[in-house]
């Protein structure tokens, strides 16, 4: 009887370069299809990065129109823009929303999400991003004075600036501002005990002459944060990488000179439109004459 021969398959080198050769026509052909598909929903869906910056950028610089002040007086309701006049280490800048693409919801409509940071830009321009509303906290009627030492809150425009409150705490571990490690200022929503601010006369000489005096608008001021006591303040020299450029660090900080005075990272002008329709009352163009000598002894070179 003969034996049967063993059937004789294909060798093992064989198996495995065919193999190897179905494995890398599969994936040289299907992850790129499935990728360009996968990039073309996302752009039918308005989901890519780059269109998510574009929406964002289109809708929060959308143009404010700040408050017309009349008489020169702050009121409560009215919308303005905070900036800094800028020192030594820093340009002229203005408190703004530090949003990007991830703090963005679309729905039930495009807002800003809470808690949400804030910085220093260099762009002065009067938008949702730098608009803020002066909001009573202690039951002052909408148009009524704001006075100094009065307890106030800002808040941003309604929309996509999402209506949220400036605060702060006291500093911790966990909860202080990322490079400076000084005490933390971001927008939250709700209007708790955190949001409460205060101005004072910039010079500690005049400050209880001025104590109970309306405000006014478009010179420098102190705003002082009511729970902590410390002063909002722009940082010079902590640059931050945004979606809007580099732009300044934000902290609530007091920082006194060898006079025991404010220093001018804490000097802020509650800007204003111009009465006679010329727009935003900037701190370097000239100042009318109801606009007293606080301006000029806070910005001797402007």
């Amino acid at each position: 009887m003969t034996e049967e021969e063993p059937s004789v398959g294909p060798s093992p080198s064989v198996t495995i370069e065919t193999t190897k050769q179905a494995t890398l026509a599969t994936f040289n052909r299907s992850p790129s299809k499935d990728a360009m598909k996968e990039y073309l929903e996302k752009k039918e869906r308005g989901e890519l990065t780059a269109q998510k910056v574009d929406f964002l950028k289109q809708n929060i610089l959308t143009p404010v129109n700040l408050t017309v002040t009349n008489d020169g007086i702050l009121h409560f309701g009215d919308v303005v823009m905070l900036v800094n006049v800028g020192g030594k280490k820093r340009k002229c800048s203005a408190l703004s929303i530090n949003a990007d693409i991830n703090s963005l919801t679309r729905i039930p409509a495009p807002s800003i999400q809470a808690p949400c940071g804030v910085s220093a830009g260099k762009g002065i321009q009067a938008c949702k991003r730098t608009a803020f509303i002066i909001t009573s906290v202690d039951g002052s009627p909408e148009g009524s004075t704001l006075h100094f030492e009065q307890s106030f809150a800002l808040k941003t425009t309604s929309g996509i600036a999402g209506g949220l409150y400036l605060t702060s705490d006291l500093r911790s571990f966990q909860k202080c501002a990322k490079m400076s490690r000084l005490q933390e200022v971001n927008l939250d929503d709700g209007g708790s005990f955190l949001s409460w601010w205060k101005i004072v006369h910039f010079d500690p000489q005049e400050r209880l002459e001025y104590e109970g005096q309306p405000v006014p608008a478009n010179v420098s001021v102190l705003i002082i944060h009511c729970k902590t006591n410390q002063a909002l303040a722009v940082l010079g020299d902590h640059v931050l990488w945004t979606t809007y450029g580099k732009e300044y660090e934000m902290t609530a900080h007091t920082f006194l000179d060898s006079h025991k005075a404010e220093q001018d990272n804490n000097h802020w002008i509650l800007c204003t439109c111009d009465p006679a329709g010329n727009g935003l009352v900037l701190p370097n163009q000239p100042q009318s004459a109801s606009n007293n000598k606080e301006h000029t002894q806070a910005n001797p070179g402007i």
